[in-house]
């Protein structure tokens, strides 16, 4: 296999500050832990738009090719943007800020880097394996809501879209 023939078929997911897109071409697995908050017994029952859970996504990737260090930068500088302030929340005015996540299982938007861990072997010199630990940190009211169901919406155009 050539170091080129991944980079001819669409990345198995997307991690973008809104301007800088960083492909990950072969993602080895992602998984997605929702924590929901349970209501006190007895409390009120109004409800209030805020967020009702916390969500963390774990992605574990491959970099391969000639361009493996110059992504492998790009990710520890989106991990650093999605601290500070991104690229999009300057755009938006600050109604939506971090890091937007596109696959196919999921599109996230507002994420932050909790862990970013790269990987090297012997056996493998020519790659670089990433597991990158993202914490879903939306803003509270209904765009966030929004966002999540319109992620629904184009989650099933890309199903779709033929390969």
């Amino acid at each position: 296999m050539s170091f080129f023939e991944p980079y001819l078929h669409t990345p198995s997911a997307v991690l973008s500050d809104g301007i800088v897109p960083v492909p990950l071409w072969a993602v080895t697995q992602l998984s997605i832990d929702s924590t929901y908050f349970v209501p006190q017994v007895g409390g009120t029952r109004r409800r209030v738009a805020v967020v009702s859970h916390d969500d963390s996504l774990s992605l574990s990737a491959v970099l391969i090719g000639p361009l493996r260090f110059t992504w492998k930068v790009a990710l520890e500088n989106l991990a650093e943007s999605s601290r500070q302030g991104t690229a999009l929340s300057r755009v938006t005015g600050g109604t939506q800020s971090g890091l937007v996540l596109i696959t196919t299982a999921t599109i996230r938007t507002d994420l932050a880097v909790q862990s970013l861990t790269f990987a090297q072997s012997a056996q493998r010199r020519d790659t670089l394996d990433v597991a990158i630990r993202l914490l879903h940190l939306p803003r509270p009211g209904s765009l966030a809501k929004l966002l999540d169901v319109s992620s629904i919406g184009v989650g099933a155009l890309t199903d779709a879209l033929p390969v």
